[in-house]
């Protein structure tokens, strides 16, 4: 095995055992509620036009898991794993760091979105990957989306990233903080899409110093992530609430479709290269609505 398959392996194993652990932890809270709901998984194999057949290590298509839960607090929550490879179109590969001279990709990550049946409960999103082109990096984040906004879980969930970000330089949650704004942001509507949280991408690690301080960042982002947004979950699902506030959290989840389907890099990602469809769109919510 070369240097950068042992580096793939240890990314594509991690972001697999983080999967596992928060499905567990998810469960759990479902179970708390007095719910046997679970997670259903789905295997998927990448296929379709400019996909090469065969092995991953020999330029093949790959797949990945899809995990589903409906439950009584989780209304909808997909954690999803996949590890693809390939060769980019040529006019997509030109946006892409790393492609524009040579169109052959490696991806692994995990990607999650959660909507709660409970408007008091924030949403909240969480993906990481690691990307081999020419070059090879890190990317990723987390944001917390409520339509009912209390600042005390804002300030948790950000104080916890920051603890995250602080062995890596004085400055990291500060420049990926402004960077989750800046991103998670619908300019057609003129408004954030929640309360922010940390978003990064483009840490090149092509060598072993830089693999290891950033795949270090990565993991931390990812227990950082375990450890704030399950507390928020159990200290809301049980409020009370009205139909204006689920009227309210559904306009607000109109908002948060229209980012992804019209903004969202990780879903062009995910639909020029092949992804599975159903796993693409689970960020999607059950329910929605416009006024």
């Amino acid at each position: 095995m070369t240097e950068m398959e042992s580096r793939k392996a240890e990314a594509r194993a991690w972001f697999e055992s983080l999967r596992t652990r928060i499905c567990e932890a998810f469960e759990a809270i479902e179970r708390e509620a007095g719910s046997d709901a679970s997670f259903d998984y789905q295997a998927w194999d990448r296929e379709g036009e400019g996909v090469t057949p065969g092995p991953l290590e020999a330029g093949g298509g790959g797949g990945g898991v899809r995990g589903v839960m409906k439950g009584k607090v989780f209304e909808k929550v997909g954690v999803n794993v996949s590890t693809v490879g390939g060769a980019f179109s040529p006019e997509f590969a030109k946006q892409i760091n790393g492609a524009a001279d040579d169109p052959r990709f490696f991806a692994t990550g995990i990607s999650l979105v959660a909507h709660m049946a409970n408007p008091h409960v924030p949403a909240v999103h969480m993906n990481t990957r690691f990307l081999v082109t020419t070059k090879s990096w890190f990317g990723g984040g987390a944001d917390l989306n409520p339509p009912i906004p209390y600042e005390e879980d804002t300030q948790a969930f950000h104080a916890r990233f920051r603890a995250a970000c602080a062995p890596f330089g004085p400055d990291v949650y500060e420049r990926y903080a402004k960077w989750a704004d800046d991103y998670f942001f619908i300019p057609h509507r003129g408004v954030a899409r929640g309360v922010g949280g940390i978003f990064y991408d483009h840490l090149e690690s092509d060598s072993d110093t830089l693999f290891e301080r950033n795949f270090a960042l990565t993991r931390a982002v990812g227990e950082a992530f375990l450890d704030a947004y399950p507390p928020i979950v159990r200290k809301r699902m049980n409020a009370d609430f009205t139909d204006a506030d689920i009227h309210t959290q559904r306009v607000w989840r109109g908002r948060y479709a229209e980012f992804n389907l019209v903004h969202d890099r990780g879903t062009l990602f995910g639909l020029k290269t092949g992804g599975n469809i159903d796993a693409i769109l689970m960020s999607l919510p059950p329910l929605a609505a416009w006024d």
